[in-house]
């Protein structure tokens, strides 16, 4: 990569690009090839980049991470000072932080170019150059204050982890052109990497995965072979008992990645692994890496996602708990695990060409990710709960969206997500001559197919209605093929042509597949079903047993305690089953903004004094509930799940009681 100019092509590329010689049945599109021009996805792309991005360049110097940097490029000078460990601020893993807004921010420039960013990028690719050692080294904690420490921690150290952020910001800078010094930095660096743990023999891996993903895109970026086959090599060697300390299920070493069949431990480590070993599928064609990675992705969706997409049911380790082990109340499903599932889940789609995995990127996107930020763009969430009560307190869970943290790690990875939404939305299957559509948001499309140009326009109001068209604006000469994914939840689906139904249906893939000689001007009409579906959790899962959830099209719904009738607490509250939710269209709600309400048939649950706070008395009975209760009707007012935690701060919930019996 070095300082060579990056091609037209790399230009017109994303985050996850496989190469021509890949497996990849599926080709992404660039971040200048899809526009987002509105819809909560363009509102929130518009939204990082005017609030969320100039806050993390403003936090990273207020909370230390450039100063440590500034101290790493003193010790390379020769000018450290005594003190100079005692100075050094956050985690040791505080420079991931900048790579990862060093990505968010090339991304945005590419995009819509724009000076002050690129300055951003000039000025910290100076500062890296001068922290960076001779031989390749960067990590402004082991050279500032444990430098004799110097890969001797790699279960805690995120060495390699900081490498790979930088690698993956670099990527993205060649891509979009310019910041030749943070492209030389990281080349070293992994120059570096590939000396240290292929060449001269060092067994260790890093106790966080993500180094993995990196060193195959810069590979496909440089063509240097040596960075896939060290990916290759650390992906083969996890699960051997070469990382000691803080357990082996927790750093996913405990059995080889073609061994497992179910996700243990961090959560976030475990995905970021998992689109390491797909990237290192898509590369070599190892068919045993596909075969065990969708293993996993099945029992994960099958047993360990919650209603929204998050994963990672446990506070203790920020890790997946046991099949069907989902309690709301103290879910974890940290923001950057939900980061990681749609990377995963993007890596799948682009190897086999299956919509489920677009399926679970939409439900992900739309509610455990699309949660974690502030309709304003300044605050976020670390962890993503499905309930929270009046009372709630919790050191590592302050219950309302942060400014920042002092882990650090979650708004500028959603910043870096945020920037590149268009990079998920459609690809190109060569073979098929295919353009596929796999989310719906306003705006443009062009690809180039192995027939020609295409470009196609999309409107519509979705996720708040389900009307979605297509409106071809070029297109080759010859029959080409738009595909457009038939969404799981939608019971009914239809699509026409300039007003003509058609009798396509969706196919095994679950897309559906119109191939004509298209003209300029033809319009592709998609009615997907978005009567609100109320839904029931699988019988295991005891935390939420006897309870139901209320979903719409993409969105999952919950109900917030701001907007409940006066007197009536969310947490009374019991839906009641067979009746269809009333769908109301707003505006403008206060506080949150455009949004699609849903009023409930439910009831005010009001039991006996056991359990009150002046009862005394413990809040069990030998009496069946049923019996015991009084209920009163009322109408329940619901919102998006992701449009959550805007307003008032009190309690909030997703899954309901269902009651037992209505009022007489």
């Amino acid at each position: 990569m070095g300082n060579a100019r990056p091609t037209p092509s790399e230009q017109a590329c994303g985050p996850a690009v496989p190469t021509p010689s890949g497996r990849a049945v599926h080709r992404p599109l660039g971040i200048r090839d899809v526009a987002l021009t509105g819809g909560p996805l363009g509102r929130w792309q518009q939204v990082n980049r005017d609030a969320s991005i100039p806050l993390g360049i403003k936090q990273l110097g207020e909370a230390g991470n450039l100063d440590n940097l500034r101290l790493a490029a003193q010790s390379v000078a020769g000018e450290l000072g005594e003190d100079a460990a005692a100075a050094f601020r956050g985690p040791r893993f505080s420079d991931s932080d900048v790579y990862k807004q060093l990505e968010a921010v090339a991304w945005e420039a590419g995009r819509a170019p724009d000076d002050d960013l690129m300055d951003f990028v000039r000025q910290a690719g100076e500062l890296l150059l001068a922290a960076q050692r001779a031989d390749g080294y960067l990590n402004s904690y082991y050279q500032v204050v444990a430098p004799e420490k110097e890969y001797a921690e790699l279960a805690h150290s995120h060495e390699m982890y900081c490498a790979g952020h930088l690698i993956q910001a670099a990527v993205a800078i060649a891509r979009v052109g310019g910041g030749e010094q943070v492209r030389t930095v990281a080349t070293r660096f992994a120059d570096h990497l590939v000396k240290v743990f292929l060449h001269d023999g060092n067994p260790g891996i890093d106790g966080h995965p993500e180094i993995e993903t990196a060193l195959v895109e810069l590979h496909r970026v440089t063509g240097e072979r040596s960075y896939l086959t060290l990916a290759e090599k650390l992906v083969n060697e996890r699960g051997k008992g070469l990382i000691s300390g803080r357990g082996r299920r927790y750093l996913q070493d405990h059995l080889p990645v073609r061994e497992a069949d179910t996700h243990v431990g961090h959560a976030v480590r475990a995905l970021y692994l998992e689109a390491g070993i797909v990237d290192v599928y898509l590369e070599t064609g190892d068919e045993s890496l596909l075969e065990c990675s969708v293993r996993r992705w099945n029992d994960m969706v099958a047993a360990k996602t919650y209603l929204t997409g998050g994963v990672g049911s446990r506070h203790a380790q920020e890790a997946f708990g046991d099949r069907y082990e989902l309690p709301p109340d103290r879910a974890y499903t940290e923001t950057c695990a939900a980061i990681a599932s749609i990377h995963w889940s993007w890596r799948l789609l682009l190897a086999t060409g299956e919509g489920r995995y677009a399926d679970l990127i939409e439900r992900t996107l739309y509610n455990g990710f699309a949660a974690s930020t502030s309709t304003d763009g300044t605050r976020f969430f670390y962890v993503n709960p499905l309930q929270r009560r009046h009372d709630h307190f919790e050191g590592d869970d302050p219950g309302r969206r942060n400014e920042w943290f002092s882990c650090a790690c979650c708004p500028p990875n959603i910043m870096r997500l945020v920037a590149t939404l268009g990079h998920y939305v459609a690809s190109v299957s060569e073979p098929a001559d295919a353009l596929f559509v796999h989310q719906f948001v306003p705006g443009t499309i062009r690809a180039e197919l192995p027939s020609g140009a295409a470009g196609v326009s999309v409107a519509t109001d979705f996720p708040w209605a389900g009307t979605v068209s297509f409106t071809i604006d070029q297109a080759p000469g010859s029959e080409w093929t738009l595909a457009v994914r038939a969404p799981v939840w939608s019971t009914a689906v239809s699509i026409a042509v300039d007003g003509q139904p058609t009798d396509v249906a969706p196919d095994e893939s679950g897309y559906l597949r119109l191939r004509r000689a298209w003209k300029p001007g033809e319009q592709v009409t998609l009615e997907l079903d978005m009567t609100p579906r109320i839904v029931y959790p699988h019988h295991r899962m005891d935390a939420v047993r006897g309870t139901a959830a209320v979903e719409r099209g993409p969105l999952v719904y919950c109900v917030e305690q701001a907007d409940q009738p006066a007197g009536v607490d969310v947490d009374d509250l019991a839906l009641v089953p067979g009746t269809e939710p009333q769908v109301v269209d707003v505006d403008d709600l206060a506080g949150v903004g455009r949004t699609v309400t849903l009023h409930l048939n439910a009831v005010v649950v009001a039991p006996p004094g056991n359990g009150s706070p002046d009862s005394a008395t413990p809040p069990y009975s030998t009496t069946p509930p049923e019996e015991q209760v009084t209920t009163t009707p009322t109408t329940a007012v619901a919102i998006p799940y992701f449009q959550w935690d805007n307003r008032d701060g009190a309690a909030m919930r997703v899954w309901l009681p269902v009651a037992h019996r209505s009022a007489p």
